[in-house]
């Protein structure tokens, strides 16, 4: 995302999960943090995994008043399902965690809804909506323009979410 977004020359891996720690870069005039993955670690044991989650909690407590604009990366294709599997358990998802705590915490932001080229045409509003309804919006999703954005990360396809974090930087107080 940082790549097709900010055209950064950043490392990523194969799998999700891979980020174990935050590294800020420089894209212009803004800094422009990378946090770990808050759900899915690959291939870390699960006492690492949430040592992992806690500092990403640490960090956005500490920096929340200095935080900009936060954008939250979820898969289009399996978001909706992930979120029901954990509350069919009873558990609280953690993307659906973190949304709530960016939110407690005043920090504006963005739910880039991501790998949408995978996802067939006739079914983009109700995946959208899918998206938007568990994290506590009401659909139809077209309302949460400023909020959830479809995006192909992998295909360059960013143009919304960039016009969306740009108005959002914009926004009076924020940079």
């Amino acid at each position: 995302m940082l790549r097709a977004l900010f055209g950064l020359d950043v490392k990523v891996g194969r799998r999700p999960g891979v980020t174990l720690e935050p590294r800020t870069f420089r894209a212009g005039d803004l800094a422009v943090t990378d946090l770990p993955g808050f759900g899915f670690i690959s291939g870390v044991e699960e006492r690492r995994a949430e040592a992992v989650r806690t500092s990403v909690v640490r960090y956005l407590e500490e920096r929340g008043g200095s935080i900009a604009c936060a954008v939250m990366v979820v898969d289009a294709g399996s978001f909706s399902e992930v979120v029901d599997r954990w509350e069919s358990r009873g558990q609280l998802p953690v993307e659906v965690e973190l949304y709530g705590f960016l939110e407690e915490l005043g920090t504006p932001t963005i739910v880039a809804v991501n790998k949408m080229d995978k996802i067939p045409e006739d079914e983009v509003d109700d995946v959208m909506d899918g998206v938007g309804e568990r994290l506590g919006m009401l659909p139809p999703w077209r309302q949460w323009l400023d909020v959830l954005v479809p995006v192909s990360a992998k295909r360059g396809d960013v143009e919304g979410l960039r016009a969306v974090l740009r108005r959002a930087l914009e926004r009076p107080g924020k940079v």
